[in-house]
């Protein structure tokens, strides 16, 4: 049986930045929020957390602060991704050392590598670290989509576990669900398709919503988990208006202002991503307002 990290809501958390770097005291603040809304695990580093503008020193910084917050009450899994095999395998046993609990792994980008591509890259990360991997598929971002049947080699190894799924494909989905069963677990990637995502098999979400209603989408994925449906489907609904102000324009640019809204200290992202344009700002207020009361 492979290692299931978590069930349930992973928040893909934000990173706050100020003029020095990263602002860990409002990091550490936000991460608290987390636990004590029951979220059931903490994605540091990936897309939303910008990982791909910070140096690798605020990295491991940022991943080391993580690790030291959340005091092993939930598992913390750390964006290690890259489109250079060689540098993801080095960055990766450094992230093992660090202690954390597991690796998401985007696929390369730009490189524009084939299915046996992937599968070899993957192959040699999985090889050079004991931890458990998530693979993250989220072509519109990379370029490169993983095709079932690729998910199908992946799972034959042994501590690859699951894929974050944000290719917005629901056929594609279903049919790696099909193919891999029991041995690829999946997350769905996408807010406004958690859950239809759980209901074609998937254990849980990776979440950008859960940065600012943590208890609202780990109550709606419960929910579904628990046999509650109805319920889970109607907050999955609820939830839509903010999903797609939050994604008004490219994450994580709206969930860092939402936050700061919400009054962490929070800053504005890092170029080349700029701040959420003043009058999505507003839609956002109004909608988080309605939201939250």
């Amino acid at each position: 049986m492979k290692n299931i990290l978590f069930k349930g809501c992973g928040t893909a958390i934000a990173t706050p930045f100020d003029e020095t770097g990263v602002n860990e005291k409002e990091f550490e603040k936000l991460i608290k929020n987390q636990i004590q809304n029951n979220v059931d695990a903490l994605i540091v580093c990936g897309t939303t957390g910008e990982a791909s503008t910070m140096t690798t020193e605020e990295k491991l910084a940022t991943i080391q602060c993580a690790i030291k917050t959340t005091s092993n009450r939930i598992p913390v899994i750390a964006g290690s991704g890259g489109n250079n095999t060689k540098e993801v395998i080095e960055y990766s046993k450094k992230l093992e050392a660090l202690g954390v609990d597991g690796l998401l792994i985007v696929t390369p980008y730009y490189n524009k590598c084939t299915q046996n591509g992937l599968i070899e890259h993957y192959k040699e990360i999985a090889k050079s670290v004991t931890l458990p991997i998530i693979l993250y598929n989220v072509p519109s971002r990379t370029g490169v989509n993983i095709e079932p049947k690729t998910c199908l080699e992946l799972s034959k190894i042994p501590n690859i576990v699951a894929i974050k799924e944000a290719s917005g494909n629901l056929s594609q989905i279903a049919e790696i669900a099909y193919l891999c069963q029991e041995n690829l677990k999946i997350y769905s990637g996408n807010d406004d398709q958690t859950i239809p995502i759980l209901s074609l098999g998937g254990i849980g979400v990776i979440s950008v919503l859960s940065n600012v209603a943590p208890k609202y989408t780990h109550n709606m994925v419960q929910n579904f988990l628990d046999g509650n449906r109805s319920t889970a489907t109607k907050m999955q609904l609820q939830a839509l208006p903010l999903i797609k102000v939050l994604f008004s324009e490219v994450n994580p640019i709206p969930v860092k202002s939402a936050l700061n809204i919400l009054g962490y200290n929070f800053g504005k992202p890092r170029l080349p991503l700029t701040k959420l344009s003043e009058d999505k700002e507003k839609f956002l207020q109004t909608e988080l307002q309605k939201f939250l009361n």
